[in-house]
């Protein structure tokens, strides 16, 4: 999706002129159809997915992929705002990247008096050293344990979240995440033999009362207690939150809410996999 939406951006703001001289300057010229916008984009941005290129560039020799995006997130303030840079920004942030908008001095010697231009950067929101923290991985992994085990309803939300997070539609995508979580949950207590009629919080207590236990006391996800700190029902409040809080974007949140989502989802659909072989 990102390179995808970085090529359509690139597009946007460079006529076929233009992007053949970006293609001449990565040595892939002639192998992008350019008898139209749509498919030159469609050729490069293949050629950036299956190809593995290093291109030269200004910051040096980048993956084209990369390069692509070095190039999108140059693109003018009337193209920002657009349906491919929503795409993008919601696929650099799924990736694990965030925009920052810094303001320099204008060299361009164009105007009157002391020009400012407003660039954005690309920086990397967490360490890219650290296990299990890839979220396209761990996307790719809970589709497939979903799927391996049956659990329709709960990989539908959770195509459903993605779709609505390419598009920039955060309240829809939280809507399904918290589908999400709470269907899984209750399909793995409905397999481990809890009656389907309960609630879903009597489901989750089950996981908890278990012999062994599926939802661990020793970790704090679940306690009998319901006064002492439970990362279960917590995560389950904090999908239902109250209205809008100040200093934090709708575009933050919904974030937040997809990779804690995916990697919590890892966590017990692993567990499950696990219980279910043995």
């Amino acid at each position: 999706m990102t390179i995808v939406a970085a090529a359509e951006v690139v597009a946007d703001f460079n006529s076929h002129s233009d992007m053949e001289v970006l293609e001449v300057q990565w040595g892939i010229v002639g192998r992008c159809n350019g008898s139209s916008k749509p498919a030159r984009i469609s050729s490069l941005a293949r050629i950036a997915i299956d190809d593995g290129l290093d291109v030269m560039t200004e910051q040096g020799r980048l993956p084209l992929g990369r390069a692509l995006v070095e190039v999108a997130i140059k693109a003018p303030p009337q193209t920002r705002g657009g349906t491919s840079w929503t795409k993008l920004i919601a696929g650099l942030r799924f990736d694990g990247f965030e925009l920052v908008a810094k303001e320099k001095e204008d060299s361009s010697g164009l105007g009157w008096g002391h020009q400012r231009a407003t660039i954005f950067e690309l920086i990397r929101m967490l360490p890219d050293d650290v296990p299990e923290l890839d979220f396209r991985d761990a996307e790719s992994e809970v589709i497939r344990l979903l799927d391996r085990h049956g659990f329709v309803v709960s990989q539908g939300h959770l195509q459903q979240a993605m779709a609505a997070f390419s598009r920039g539609d955060w309240s829809a995508s939280n809507g399904e995440l918290r589908k999400l979580y709470e269907g899984y949950l209750n399909e793995i207590a409905e397999r481990l033999g809890c009656d389907p009629t309960e609630t879903s919080k009597n489901k989750r207590a089950f996981l908890g009362q278990l012999n062994p236990p599926f939802l661990l006391s020793d970790y704090n996800e679940w306690d009998k207690n319901e006064s002492k700190p439970q990362y279960v029902q917590g995560l389950m409040n904090r999908f239902h939150p109250h209205g809008g809080h100040p200093g934090l974007s709708e575009e933050e949140d919904a974030t937040f809410r997809l990779q804690i989502s995916l990697v919590t989802a890892r966590l017990f659909l692993r567990r499950f996999d696990q219980r279910a072989i043995t």
